[in-house]
């Protein structure tokens, strides 16, 4: 092989990297200012679903109009109409819960527990799709998953030291988030990923307008903008994770997309003064080397 072609392979292999370090960037500084919008305006979590999926929506569908991409009656075809209806129903559910832990908890906890996913997501992965099946990244998540869960130890109790109302969400992180990605990259298979984000989220909005529609006016102006800049990142970081699904798999852009939360601590912990310790730092130094190994060795 020449030089020029071994260039070009690394050049593009690093290329691979950017659409979900680019996500994962977007997605931690929309989450920081989740938590500020939750905790310091005082905005519910069924306020924040009900205002911000609309949003999200309206963003969406600028992005669609931007790409001009075709809405045709042959892209819902029974197969895809299900795993539709199932990804909504999966993503209205786990955002309920995910949004009314970050109001309860700490951005650092959530985000901690949220990594928990990886594990259940890789394996389903690998065994649903077989061009995900890679034994160096699920080595590379089990290692990664252990430090977090040793991170979560508190040995004065002999117990996971989780808060009890943050306990559905890790039950979420487990059992439906993994769900999500593999439906997901099954409608990717024929779908545009600027189109599934519209569809998606428009479907999403409509759900929570309907049942949380008394909640809308329970904001303020303040809250407001905030709600605004964020589900602005949420939506542009949304598009370019389903990029990577589509581009580079479920397994590689879980990996790269771990960094998101490494950079949610390392924000709480400056600008909302959030604890250090060393445990979960040390944990996310893990979760980091894992997926520089698994870049540079796949």
């Amino acid at each position: 092989m020449s030089r020029t072609v071994v260039r070009f392979s690394v050049i593009l292999k690093s290329m691979n990297i950017i659409f979900p370090v680019l996500a994962s960037v977007l997605q931690a500084g929309s989450f920081v200012i989740d938590k500020i919008a939750l905790s310091e305006f005082k905005v519910g979590y069924k306020t924040y679903n009900v205002i911000s999926w609309p949003l999200i929506s309206l963003f969406s569908f600028i992005a669609f109009l931007i790409f001009k991409l075709p809405l045709e009656p042959e892209l819902f075809s029974f197969g895809i109409t299900i795993n539709l209806l199932a990804l909504v129903f999966l993503s209205v559910v786990t955002s309920i819960i995910f949004y009314r832990a970050l109001k309860n908890d700490l951005l650092g906890e959530v985000q901690t527990i949220g990594l928990f996913k990886n594990i259940p997501i890789v394996i389903f992965s690998g065994i649903i799709f077989s061009d995900e099946r890679n034994l160096m990244v699920i080595s590379s998540a089990v290692v990664a998953s252990v430090a977090i869960a040793w991170s979560c130890y508190d040995p004065k109790y002999h117990r996971f030291k989780i808060a009890r109302k943050t306990l559905p969400y890790l039950a979420s992180t487990l059992v439906f988030a993994p769900m999500i990605p593999i439906l997901s990259k099954e409608i990717l298979m024929v779908w545009h990923p600027v189109l599934l984000s519209l569809v998606r989220n428009i479907a999403i909005a409509i759900i929570f307008l309907v049942i949380y529609y008394k909640e809308i006016e329970k904001v303020s102006s303040k809250a407001l903008s905030l709600l605004f800049l964020t589900n602005l990142l949420t939506t542009v970081a949304g598009i370019l994770y389903f990029f990577s699904y589509k581009s580079f798999g479920i397994v590689y852009t879980i990996l790269i997309f771990s960094l998101e939360p490494i950079l949610v601590r390392l924000a709480s912990i400056f600008f909302l003064k959030e604890s250090f310790t060393y445990k979960k730092i040390s944990a996310f130094v893990v979760v980091l080397a894992s997926i520089v190994i698994n870049q540079v060795i796949l």
